[in-house]
């Protein structure tokens, strides 16, 4: 005689749902498939300096000049009840709220309280950041469906130096590992630094001592679900200036994007999540998605294993050609659409299906050798990384929060033909052109 919880299993295998894959399904079913999980859809239409290495970002920066530390729960930190928990991953998680509408384009001076477009750049630029730290964080708590929260960990560069919240959460039942980090930090270039910055920067003008005064701040996070079917996700915003000896700007650029890495690769959720992200993009700018997602897919990009991290995104650096406003509330827009372009993916790993699914064995086994690629390029590949932990003094536990909990490599391993393992590694060795 089944169990209770094998019989339940056996009826959600024979469930059906749908599931939009075909490269064939039109723009319209495709939209109205996610639609039915975000809600409405509607949507009004190289060197850098040793301080900000492209997708490392402030978060990065702060963590490697790391002085001290305040950590600011209520209690200290006590393992996770729920490290050991095996959860049956037929069963839908009842907090899973998805449902989420997305905001008008072009409104964040209306969506985040405190800005005023009258304070300086940096200002604004860290009242978002904070916004959206706060706000991504009780989509992922609530999605989560435990009752479990991000351990809250803020640490300070020193006086008049800045700091930063690391927020940090593990062993949940959707959510197994992830961070949501804001930095805002202060300081002076060494003049090696200030040199190579001014090689790509040609209006910076540097002091006599040589010694540069910055500001930088961004968000970064990086979420691993428990799910074989979800993917992890990555984003990193952020905003640097260099400045005068009476602390005015001097020269200033955004940089950040945001990247989707499949474990099993599904047309849908990939469409979805570009489609997202090329509608901010067309809001803003015509230009902007074809060029931010070819540099994605470019730094993104595992060179020894000729495939990519995942199925890419948007990437930019720099960007200064345009008024700042214009271009902050680009990322403001682009922020916004993070959790509506990711949650659904996460979603719909619980949803029944009438397409082919990996037996929960081989899933989690693959699900373990793609993590083993992200840790591969986060450690092979990712400059930020890189300088972070050849840092002295850095804080290693807050650069390598972007690691899974769990993962694995084999000697030569080689997906079956055909297999859906197969189909995954084909759709990461070349970048997908979806909107030609």
């Amino acid at each position: 005689m089944l169990s209770v919880s094998a019989l339940r299993r056996r009826i959600v295998g024979l469930a059906v749902g749908r599931n939009v894959s075909s490269r064939g399904s039109t723009l319209t079913s495709i939209i109205r498939e996610h639609s039915t999980l975000t809600g409405s859809a509607k949507s009004t239409t190289s060197s850098k300096s040793a301080l900000i290495l492209l997708a490392g970002g402030a978060v990065t920066i702060a963590s490697c000049l790391y002085t001290t530390k305040q950590v600011l729960n209520e209690s200290t930190p006590v393992p996770s009840p729920y490290g050991d928990i095996e959860y049956d991953l037929t069963e839908f998680p009842t907090g899973l709220n998805a449902e989420l509408i997305l905001k008008p384009l072009g409104t964040v001076y209306e969506q985040v309280p405190g800005l005023d477009r009258t304070l300086p750049m940096r200002e604004q630029m860290e009242i978002l950041l904070r916004f959206y730290q706060d706000e991504i964080i009780a989509g992922l708590e609530r999605a989560d469906s435990t009752g479990k929260k991000f351990i809250r960990d803020e640490w300070s560069r020193g006086e008049g130096m800045g700091g930063g919240i690391t927020r940090v959460f593990q062993d949940g039942r959707v959510f197994e590992k992830g961070g949501v980090n804001f930095s805002s930090i202060r300081g002076e270039l060494p003049p090696a630094a200030a040199q190579k910055m001014k090689a790509n920067h040609k209006d910076l003008v540097i002091p006599e001592n040589g010694k540069l005064p910055f500001y930088a701040c961004g968000l970064s996070l990086v979420i691993h679900p428990r799910h074989y079917l979800a993917p992890s996700v990555h984003l990193n915003y952020r905003y640097f200036e260099t400045r005068n000896a009476d602390g005015t700007p001097q020269s200033w650029w955004f940089g950040g994007g945001q990247d989707l890495s499949p474990m099993y690769y599904d047309e849908s959720d990939a469409y979805y999540f570009h489609k997202l992200l090329k509608d901010v993009c067309d809001y803003h700018d015509p230009g902007y998605y074809p060029r931010f997602k070819k540099w994605a897919d470019e730094y993104f990009y595992i060179k020894f294993r000729g495939e990519a991290r995942g199925i890419g995104g948007i990437f930019f650096d720099d960007l200064n050609n345009d008024d700042p406003e214009k271009i902050f509330k680009f990322v403001g827009d682009a922020l916004s659409r993070f959790l509506p372009s990711y949650l659904p993916a996460v979603k719909k790993a619980y949803l029944p299906s009438t397409e082919p699914r990996p037996t929960a064995e081989a899933g989690k086994h693959w699900q373990g050798l793609r993590r083993g690629r992200y840790a591969e390029f986060n450690l092979a590949v990712d400059r930020g990384t890189q300088f972070g932990l050849n840092t002295p003094g850095s804080r290693v536990e807050s650069i390598l929060m972007t690691l899974p909990k769990h993962c694995s490599w084999e000697y030569n391993y080689q997906p079956v033909p055909g297999s859906l393992e197969d189909k995954t590694q084909q759709a990461i060795k070349k970048p997908t052109s979806f909107f030609e």
